[in-house]
C-alpha cells in the first residue's frame, strides 16, 4: 500500500533535482525556467503531460527523464485519462466522445432518441419520493460516470449535481432524470471545449457566480453555480449545493460570490505559479 507514495516521492525528488519547482497551489504541477527555457510538467501518478516555450526544452527534459526511468514517449498529446485532445494550427479541442458512447452502450441507450436539454425545466426531485426504488448499484455507476464527463462538459454540470444527491436510495423518478440526461448526451456526443490559438487577445481571468434560493426540496438549501473564463475560454466550473440554509436570495448570492472569490484566489495563484507573472 506504500508503493504509490514511494513512487511519488521518487518522482518528486527527481524533478526537483532537475531544477523543477512544485507549484504550491497544485502539487501535481512542476515548472522550470523562464522565457525561452520555460517547461511545465503535469503529473498524474506515472503519466506526464509536458509543454514548454520551445520544443528543444521539452526534448531536453524527455532525454533527462529517459536516463532516469524507463518511459515511453507517446508524442503529441491526443488522449489522456479518457479525454480526447485534438490539436491543430487554429485551436486545441478537448472532448470525451468515445467515453460518452461507451457510457450510452453500458446504459443500453446507444440508439435512443436525443433530447435538447439536460434536464426538464423547473424539475423538482426529492429523496422522499413515492415512486419505487431502483437498483442503487446501477444508479451510482451511471451517475459516477456522468460526473467524470463533466470534466469537458460544463453544460451538464447542474444536472449531474442534481442527480448525484440521491445516491443513497434512488427511485424511479431519479433514474428517469438520469436517462433524460443520457438522451441529451446522445444528441451532443461531440460537444467539448475549444481553445483557439489566438495571439494578442485578452487572457484576463473573469468569473461569474449565481444561485437559486432554497431549490432543494428536502433541506431548502440553495445551489451555487460558478464558471471562470481565461479570456473567452472556460477553464473552471462547478455546480454545488450550499452548505448552509440561506434566509434570502441576497444571502444565497453572497454565499455563491464568496465561493467564487475563493476559486478566483486559487486560480490566480495557480496561473502565477505556472507563468511566473
Amino acid at each position: 500500500c506504500q508503493a504509490p507514495r514511494a513512487w511519488n516521492h521518487n518522482l518528486d525528488n527527481s524533478l526537483r533535482d532537475m531544477g523543477f519547482t512544485c507549484c504550491p497551489s497544485e502539487h501535481g504541477m512542476y515548472t522550470r525556467g523562464k522565457g525561452s527555457s520555460w517547461v511545465i510538467v503535469g503529473v498524474y501518478v506515472d503519466d506526464l503531460i509536458i509543454t514548454g516555450a520551445k520544443e528543444g526544452g521539452v526534448d531536453a527534459f524527455k532525454a533527462e527523464m529517459q536516463r532516469l526511468f524507463r518511459m515511453s514517449d507517446l508524442g503529441l498529446l491526443s488522449y489522456y485519462l479518457g479525454i480526447e485532445v485534438r490539436q491543430s494550427k487554429a485551436a486545441i479541442t478537448l472532448g470525451q466522445a468515445a467515453y460518452a458512447r461507451r457510457l450510452l452502450q453500458r446504459a443500453n441507450m446507444a440508439g435512443c432518441n436525443p433530447c435538447h436539454a439536460p434536464m426538464e425545466a423547473r424539475l423538482k426531485l426529492s429523496k422522499d419520493g413515492t415512486t419505487a426504488e431502483v437498483d442503487a448499484t446501477e444508479y451510482r455507476s451511471l451517475v459516477g460516470s456522468l460526473r467524470y464527463l463533466v470534466h469537458t462538459r460544463p453544460d451538464i454540470s447542474f444536472a449531474v449535481g442534481m442527480v448525484s444527491r440521491f445516491m443513497e436510495k434512488p427511485r424511479q423518478d431519479h433514474m428517469a432524470a438520469v436517462k433524460h440526461l443520457l438522451r441529451y448526451i446522445a444528441g451532443t456526443v461531440e460537444f467539448g471545449l475549444v481553445y483557439p490559438k489566438l495571439s494578442g487577445v485578452d487572457n484576463s481571468l473573469t468569473g461569474y457566480s449565481d444561485s437559486d434560493l432554497g431549490g432543494d426540496t428536502d433541506d431548502r438549501k440553495s445551489t451555487t453555480g460558478i464558471i471562470f473564463f481565461l479570456g473567452q475560454k472556460a477553464v473552471s466550473w462547478q455546480s454545488q449545493k450550499q452548505q448552509v440554509v440561506a434566509l434570502s436570495s441576497c444571502e444565497a448570492e453572497y454565499i455563491a460570490g464568496a465561493g467564487a472569490a475563493c476559486q478566483a484566489v486559487w486560480l490566480t495563484r495557480l496561473l502565477k505559479d505556472i507563468t511566473g507573472d
